[in-house]
């Protein structure tokens, strides 16, 4: 189809080139209808371009919509070229002082805490960095898209409105100048007529809603057949569901549907068929009926291409308005005009009316194109901005309704531009009086909540998807609200207050259908069946906790409107409880004389509801009378002698006796809905508005009423009446074994009952109940918080209520009361009490719940023994009560509460007889103190003609009446104090008592003390003070006893440790490994240690006996014994890469036998140290595998090791493992034979070996053509001069046994698996030099370790790795031993003949190219399968020291070669050294050799310089490899830290401490040597620049460089577009820590097919950049990922912290965000150290749900 296209579209593309946009616009020009003009224009033109086939071109068509359709409208607008036109348009026009960025999704936004006006004012990156806010506390979110910067917008920000860029634009605003006056007349006149038109054509054709014809005016005169099958987004159908649906539809591939509908979801529609009606209308109905099983169906329309075409102009239209209007303030403000002026239907017929009001049939695309625009002209425009928020308003009701049956997020709705209007004051005011907007959004709030029971309060059914859905639409309301009011009036108009109450009536309205909603009774038998719905209430009540907060603030504000507000609430609530009496009959309650009229109500048998929100507003309110001092200016106008105490008690008390009901067990047959409901009741985001009100409510009831009177009612409500008012009802009760339950019951209620008293009396910090401002209520909440235990930052916010504006208040008074404590490594920085706050502790605090409470008391009574005082928690000194609630403490003094005091004081003096508690008991003390408190504060304020009225010591001295003679309070307080069975009140009471004495004495102080005490208290005192000081005494004695046997003990513990200082000695070191065991030797310490050569030290050999970590046998390590192993982990690494780009294109014939300097990808073995016996570790592989196979058939979960590849947990570590390592002696032990000889010099070795290799390649040819004459194979077998000794026939036997050679096969084939990515293979001739080559990487990568951590070589590794490089270097060398012996000769030829060239091998690499130490390792390891066909007594010894001789030489050209020469200053001047002097008269040989083009001569110093750096590395590795491969221990000098060792190194590998010796003393064969070297053509190139090589020593790899800022990285991030979707913003980009590369992770549109499977862009990359493993961080989640293969993967803390020294993993909190570069090096390490998949295996065995995610979709 898309041949037969290209011709006819080609010859359209010519005609549509020529037109010419002047002419055009000329035309118009003069036109006499210019509307019909331009829609003939379109009418032609728009199908031409747009819509031509199935795909879009979107480049070609925006190219051609220039040139012909709006290059005419910009030169009709400006009347000249517009290149010239716009800028001078532009000059003239004055710039805006305010920014107006649209954001985009994911970009940073900064809203500053100290001066925005609300958290939705917010700056742009560019912005904020310019403005005062940057030194303020900032928070940083990252923008959903859709909102605009705020700078410049004085409304906004309480100072600091302009950053620096946009104050310059202030200077001259003359206020309300019209933009016009810049504009010309005629451009005003040619833009009116332009925008007007343009602007009613894009609205038109985008609200169209005709599928198949046009409107009128712009149908086509010939109508083609083509048709598009246009699919639309929802938010109910699923991306697979789409995809699936999609490839049965239009039998597309699954990369084309993922196209589809990730286009769909982004722009909201796309076609998916292009063709004639039927075809179109085919794939439609496959599509709806695919679709609509579950829900409703996708939306799909059949459209006419040509309407589809002016839609995609209209869009490209609305957004040329946008880019136009930017050009000057005048033409936005016509486009403003334009969109606002009522058309001719009156009422909404304005194009902006049109639009706001269509939104929901709109698609995404169109939607945000069109809302972008209103943003840019209406919102820019503060005169225009004010119109559209009144025709915003006008709406509201019915774009609301829309918005609740449009299933689009609210982000992309039209009502989402509320929070523009809404936050600022100025609008919301002037709405609020105008149009009325608070009524308004709450009864269109009230409309969407229709179900109600009888009593016409709001019922939730059964949450089921749908409602849950309509709800949380709903809710947005509820935030328009917010945003209405939060910003306080700071003075008010007649109108204002008026609309106000208008609207405070209102939400009456809605808390009175909430007022005793989801009413609930208690189940006795059995349990409830269905848990009823309780979510939706709370949802509601937590969404309205802060609209009901700030109307109160809004009250405050004004006394009138405070007062209005008062009586309004106080008449909602009679008419919710009008006969409050419910029909229930009255009673009449009598205790110690006082009786009270109240009624019969039993919470535990009728109906009761946790949800009271007018009761609450009124307790609100009434505290508001009280702080703003409204009670006591104006009572007369305030109806506080209508109220009936009683009724306002009676629902805020039934509430808490609920709440103590639950605590006591009575409702467990409810369910788990009601524990859930009480829960929120307390919790931190309810219960300032739910629990802390009903307290105040109470508290208001109790200061009105007669507190006896009080104190009855609350007994009967509790269900306790009979227990204190009948006497020794409580000794009948226990006496007659009632059910334990009930007595249990009883008990806990009355705990609750004097818990709710204390909380009456005690509970004074909110601003109006006691006399305290705002921050002692804040400061009391977290020194509650801190006496837990210490908290983060985070967790204390969390505890905290927050204010509308996401405040807590915390951070103004946090210094006060606690002490900072700075993170380590992990962990978080911590907040703790400071001490003198300990003393404001109360036990009884009001939020504690009972764990936190059980807690606090432990710890406070903790410290108190640290610091050696008596463990009383008294109750704290408290601030006064305001007037109002002033006669509130009276309750503590009231005949009622002494008699329930008395009567459990006497439970507990008789404690045998009554059922009671301690901790009723500690209430009761609690209380008593609190009242002695209490009275003592009013004797300290007390003044001259006063009476103190609160007589508590008087009233507890007094025994009771006449028949029953009840000793008094105080006298079974000091019968209690004796008392054993009560240790732990003791200090208390002996607080209360002293406290008691002090108060007394104060009384008889005064001048109005009344009666004059007996003397018997007080000689009972002195006696009582004697007997504590005499206990005292005891105590001391016991300490200083104590003391002095600890003292004694610790003594013998250091004389013990002294005696045995080696033992533990070798317990601290780390290591006690061989090596550390070995330097205190005798052998080793009066001689210098060789590490190889003829001359190297012998070392007597150690026995190793080692336990098998599964059966636990001790075995000794032998050849002949059976195979002990290692759990080893093998894996590729790119950790030293210098080039990651570099691709094995086919493992299967790839030759790794020279790596590359570049080591561009290694293969890494490391161990834990783990040893079992290889039969245990093979059972135990086996019955894991046999276990994998099993838990497949059962379930599919992951586990967090791959079985299939080999993988396993070490059985006691678990740590992750694919093979095992044998443990072997050292090896070349077994196969030195002895020298009997004169052993060869260098040139004479090299001369043997090149003979012996040349033998071994004849007969190699010889075997490989077959000759039929044996006699002339023995001819010439004869001609071949055979080197003397050299036996080539003979095959050595193999010293190991069978179980180890298994093993080294084990290893050998894991390794080649691992490292090549190829089938396990074991005869394949790579495999031994994959083992050689791990060897090497792996030792390399620790030198490098240990050089960037500034570490001595031999200093105390830890033993893991000290076994590791053992086992791994010995198991190398033996390796041979299982593989065949002409396969390695080969091998070590080939290795070889690079250094030493010979005829048969071409094509080697040339030297820069081969990476020394690996090729070092290969020669020494690869040379006894030569050596021991050798019988001519050279021994092994002697050619490893002069292969490494050699491979020395080598490097050092390579290094003199590569060397950068670049001068230094600092030419040392001294005499040169024979060193210097030897490098440079090689470095002059060099130059002869490689003819002139190695650059000029350096001084000498420069050079050695060089050649000592580059070679370290070297020669450190080298150490290491002969140490572990000989045994021979390293000398002390190496072991420590500080210089650099080259000296001793040079002694330990036999060098000469100036390297160029080995040169001039083997001058013969070297010179020859280098010259073969430099002649090779690879150098010549390098030398004469045209390629490059590696320098010595390599640098480091580090991870990349991250800025300190966090929002640095979140602005990079913003900007980076998915790089398959054109342009689009990537959701979850995601930054490579190794490369820097960023990726668009988690989303379908950048998967990539990786052996078979798609995976996500961080996997892929994974395996390009770490060869499997990768390191990211993930931008907007602030959080690092860890992957390993496809499977494994894992979150890790970032290393940005908070000021707090907290991670925010998910941006959640938005403080600012710095890097912590010690735990940026913390991650650097483990992936130095290879760790990264062993972190991944231990978090997922910790975390199960890990296992359960899909990594490779990352």
């Amino acid at each position: 189809m898309a041949s037969e296209l290209e011709p006819e579209v080609q010859a359209i593309d010519r005609s549509l080139l020529e037109c010419s946009a002047e002419e055009i616009a000329g035309k118009w020009l003069q036109a006499t209808d210019l509307t019909r003009e331009l829609y003939q224009h379109l009418a032609h033109y728009v199908p031409k371009i747009y819509c031509r086939g199935p795909n879009p071109f979107p480049q070609k068509e925006d190219m051609l919509a220039q040139h012909v359709l709006l290059g005419p409208m910009e030169w009709y607008l400006c009347g000249e070229d517009p290149a010239f036109g716009f800028p001078k348009l532009e000059q003239a026009n004055k710039p805006s002082h305010l920014c107006g960025r649209v954001f985009k999704v994911g970009e940073p936004t900064y809203s500053c805490r100290d001066c925005a006006v609300d958290p939705t004012c917010v700056l742009c990156m560019e912005c904020f960095l310019g403005s005062i806010h940057r030194d303020h506390r900032y928070r940083m979110t990252t923008s959903g898209g859709g909102g605009f910067c705020d700078c410049g917008d004085t409304e906004a920000w309480k100072e600091g409105p302009y950053c620096q860029k946009h104050e310059l634009n202030t200077s001259e605003i003359e206020e309300e100048e019209d933009p016009l006056v810049h504009l010309s007349e005629d451009v005003i006149a040619r833009t009116y007529n332009i925008f007007a038109i343009m602007f009613r054509y894009a609205v038109e054709i985008l609200t169209w809603e005709k599928e198949s014809e046009l409107p009128e005016d712009l149908a086509m005169v010939e109508k083609s057949d083509t048709y598009y099958c246009m699919l639309f987004n929802d938010e109910v159908h699923t991306y697979e569901q789409v995809i699936y649906t999609l490839q049965k539809a239009v039998n597309c591939t699954q990369k084309e549907a993922i196209g589809f509908a990730t286009t769909v979801d982004r722009d909201g529609r796309r076609s998916v068929r292009y063709g004639d009606f039927q075809y179109c209308e085919q794939a439609k109905s496959v599509i709806v009926r695919n679709t609509s099983r579950q829900t409703k169906p996708l939306k799909v329309q059949v459209m006419h291409s040509s309407i589809v075409a002016h839609q995609n102009f209209g869009l490209k239209l609305l957004s040329w308005l946008g880019s136009i209007i930017g050009y000057s303030d005048g033409l936005r403000r016509i486009l403003c005009q334009v969109g606002l002026q009522e058309g001719p239907d009156g009422e909404n017929s304005s194009l902006v009316d049109r639009l706001m009001l269509s939104d929901s049939k709109l698609w995404k695309g169109a939607r945000s194109v069109y809302h972008q625009l209103f943003m840019s002209s209406l919102l820019m425009d503060l005169k225009y901005k004010k119109l559209f928020a009144v025709r915003f308003a006008k709406n509201y009701q019915q774009l609301q309704r829309d918005f609740m049956e449009d299933d689009h997020e609210r982000a992309v709705s039209v009502t989402a531009l509320s929070v523009q209007f809404f936050t600022a004051p100025t609008l919301a005011r002037m709405l609020i009086t105008e149009e009325n907007l608070m009524s308004i959004i709450i009864k269109t709030f009230m409309d969407h909540l229709r179900h109600r029971d009888a009593q016409g309060r709001f019922q939730f059914e059964r949450y089921t998807a749908l409602q849950a859905f309509k709800f949380r639409r709903v809710q947005s309301l509820i935030l328009d609200l917010k945003y209405v009011l939060i910003s306080k009036p700071t003075e008010w108009s007649e109108e204002l207050r008026q609309k106000f109450l208008e609207g405070f009536d209102a939400f009456l309205e809605l808390l009175k259908c909430m007022q005793g909603m989801d009413p609930i009774t208690r189940q006795v038998g059995q349990h409830i069946e269905m848990e009823p719905e309780w979510e939706a209430a709370f949802t509601l009540q937590m969404k309205l906790t802060h609209v009901i907060s700030m109307m109160l603030d809004w009250c405050a504000s004004d006394e009138k409107v405070l007062i209005e507000a008062y009586k309004k609430c106080l008449a909602v609530l009679m008419q919710c409880h009008g006969g409050y009496t419910d029909g229930e009959q009255p009673i009449t309650l009598s205790i110690c004389g006082h009786s009270v009229e109240t009624i019969r109500y039993c919470v535990s048998q009728e109906k009761v509801s946790i949800h009271l929100p007018v009761s609450r507003l009124l307790a609100g309110l009434h505290v508001l009378l009280s702080k703003s001092e409204v009670a006591y200016k104006f009572p007369e106008l305030l109806p506080l002698s209508e109220l009936s105490p009683p009724m306002l008690i009676e629902h805020p008390l039934r509430c808490l006796v609920l709440c103590a009901q639950v605590h006591a067990g009575m409702w467990r047959r409810n369910g788990f809905s009601l524990v859930n409901q009480i829960y929120y009741y307390h919790n931190v985001k309810c219960r300032r508005e739910m629990f802390d009100k009903d307290v105040v409510m109470l508290q208001t009831g109790v200061s009105m009423m007669d507190p006896n009177h009080f104190l009855m009612i609350m007994l009967s409500r509790f269900e306790l009446y009979q227990i204190f008012s009948t006497p020794d009802y409580g000794k009948r009760f226990s006496s007659e074994i009632t059910h334990k339950d009930v007595v249990q019951q009883n008990n806990t209620l009355i705990e609750e009952m004097l818990y709710l008293i204390i909380m009456l009396v005690g509970e004074r910090f909110s601003p109006g109940v006691g006399q305290v401002n705002a921050t002692d209520e804040i400061k009391r909440e977290i020194i509650h918080q801190l006496s837990i235990k210490p908290m983060a930052h985070s967790e204390l916010v969390k505890s905290l209520p927050e204010d509308e504006n996401k405040e807590t208040g915390m951070e103004s008074v946090i210094e006060a009361v606690a002490h900072f404590k700075k993170p380590g490594l992990t962990g978080r920085g911590m907040y703790e009490l400071k001490p003198e706050c300990a003393k404001e502790f109360n036990l009884y605090f009001y939020h504690f719940s009972r764990a936190e409470q059980s807690k606090a008391e432990e710890a406070q009574r903790k410290l108190k023994r640290q610091n050696r005082e008596d463990t009383a928690l008294p109750p704290p000194v408290l601030p006064p009560f305001c007037p109002l609630f002033a006669s509130l403490v009276n309750i503590l003094q009231s005949d009622v509460m002494l008699c329930i005091m008395g009567t459990i004081l006497q439970w507990a003096v008789e404690h045998n007889g009554y059922a009671w508690s301690e901790s009723m008991l500690q209430r009761v003390l609690h209380l008593i103190g609190m009242a002695l408190q209490e009275e003592k504060q009013h004797l300290e304020n007390v003044t001259e003609e006063h009476v103190v009225t609160f007589t508590f010591t008087q009233k507890i001295s007094k025994p009771g009446e006449a028949p029953k003679n009840s000793p008094s309070i105080l006298a079974m307080l000091e019968t209690l104090q004796n008392a054993p069975y009560l240790e732990v009140h003791k200090d208390m009471i002996r607080w209360i008592l002293k406290t008691f004495n002090a108060v007394k004495k104060m009384r008889e102080s005064s001048p109005t003390s009344p009666v004059a005490e007996t003397e018997g208290t007080i000689m009972e005192e002195t006696s009582r003070d004697k007997d504590k000081a005499e206990r005292k005494r005891k105590a001391e004695i016991a300490r200083l006893r104590r003391e002095k046997i600890m003292a004694q003990m610790s003594e013998m513990q250091r004389h013990f440790i002294d005696e045995n200082k080696e033992l533990f000695q070798q317990t601290l070191e780390l290591d006690a490994s061989t090596s550390a065991v070995l330097d205190n030797s005798p052998v080793a310490s009066d001689m210098t240690l060789t590490a190889l050569g003829p001359a190297q030290t012998q070392v007597p050999e150690q026995r190793q006996f080692v336990t098998c970590i599964l059966c636990q046998e001790e075995q000794e390590v032998k050849v002949e014994s059976r195979a002990m192993v290692l759990a080893a982990f093998v894996q590729r690494s790119t950790v030293l890469s210098k080039n990651r780009s570099k691709f094995i294109q086919d493992p299967e014939k790839y030759d790794p036998l020279f790596m590359h300097p570049d080591l561009s990808c290694g293969t890494h073995t490391s161990s834990c140290g783990h040893i079992m016996h290889a039969h245990c570790w093979q059972r135990y592989f086996d019955s894991v595998q046999a276990k994998e196979q099993r838990r497949q058939q059962r379930l599919r979960l992951h586990t967090s090791y791959d079985v299939e590849n080999g993988e396993f947990l070490c059985p006691l570590c678990e740590c992750l493992s694919n093979t095992v390592i044998p443990l072997l002696l050292p090896p070349r032990n077994i196969f030195n034979k002895l020298n009997f000889s004169d052993q060869p010099n260098l040139t004479q070795w090299i001369r043997t070996i090149s003979q012996q290799i040349k033998a071994l390649q004849f007969l190699r040819k010889e075997e490989s053509t077959p000759n039929n004459a044996s006699t002339k194979n023995s001819e010439n077998v004869d001609e071949l001069q055979l080197p003397e000794g050299f036996r080539p026939d003979f095959r050595p036997k193999n010293p190991y046994s069978e179980s180890i050679k298994e093993m080294l096969t084990t290893f050998g084939t894991a390794t080649y698996k691992v490292g090549l990515k190829v089938h396990p293979n074991e005869e394949d001739p790579r495999v031994p030099i994959m083992c050689w080559g791990s060897c090497a990487y792996t030792i390399q990568s620790i030198e490098r370790i240990l050089s960037d951590e500034d570490k001595p070589l031999f200093g105390p590794l830890p033993c893991r790795l000290d076994d590791c490089l053992r086992s791994l270097t010995r198991f190398a060398a033996a390796h041979w031993t299982v593989a065949s012996v002409s396969v390695v000769q080969g091998h070590f030829c080939k290795l070889f003949a690079s250094l030493v060239p010979n005829d048969s091998h071409e094509e080697l690499p040339c030297i820069l190219d081969i990476d020394m130490f690996h090729l070092l390792v290969g020669l020494v390891l690869a040379f006894p399968a030569l050596q021991c066909q050798d019988f001519s007594g050279i021994s092994l010894g002697t050619g490893d020291l002069h292969i490494f001789h050699l491979v020395t030489m080598a490097h050092i050209i390579q290094i003199l070669l590569t060397s950068c020469t670049e001068e230094n200053g600092m030419d040392q001047e001294n005499p040169t050294c024979e060193e210097e002097s030897a490098v440079l008269a090689l470095y002059k040989t060099l130059h002869q050799y490689t003819g002139s083009a190695l650059k000029e001569i350096p001084s000498g110093w420069h050079l050695w310089r060089s050649v000592r750096a580059g070679i370290m590395p070297f020669l450190k590795c080298s150490a290491l490899f002969f140490h572990y491969l000989n045994g021979v221990p390293s000398p002390p000098d190496i072991q420590v830290p500080g210089t650099s060792h080259f000296e001793h190194l040079c002694n330990y590998l036999s060098l000469p401490n100036n390297l160029i010796c080995l040169f001039q003393e083997n001058s013969e064969i070297m010179n020859s040597l280098i010259e073969s070297w430099c002649r090779n053509s690879e150098v010549k190139r390098y030398l004469e620049g045209e390629r490059d090589a590696i320098r010595y020593p390599r640098e480091s790899n580090k991870l990349i460089n991250l800025p300190e800022d966090y929002s640095s990285l979140i602005n990079q991030a913003s900007n980076f577009s998915c790089p398959k979707s054109g342009g689009d913003k990537s959701r979850a980009p995601t930054l490579c820590l190794v490369c820097g590369s960023l990726l668009c992770s988690q989303s379908y549109c950048c998967q990539t097919e990786l052996e078979g499977e798609d995976v996500g862009a961080c996997t892929a990359h994974t395996y390009s950049c770490g060869s499997g493993v990768g390191i990211f961080l993930r931008v907007r989640e602030c959080q690092v990922l860890f992957l390993a293969g496809k499977t494994k993967g894992c979150f890790y803390s970032p290393p940005y912290l908070d000021d707090y020294g907290e991670t925010d993993q998910g941006l959640r909190r938005g403080n600012p965000l710095h890097l912590c570069k010690e735990r940026f090096k913390k991650i650097q390490k483990l992936w130095h150290q290879h760790s990264v998949t062993e972190e991944i295996g231990h978090a997922q065995e910790a975390n199960q749900t890990l296992v359960g995610i899909d990594w490779q979709h990352l």
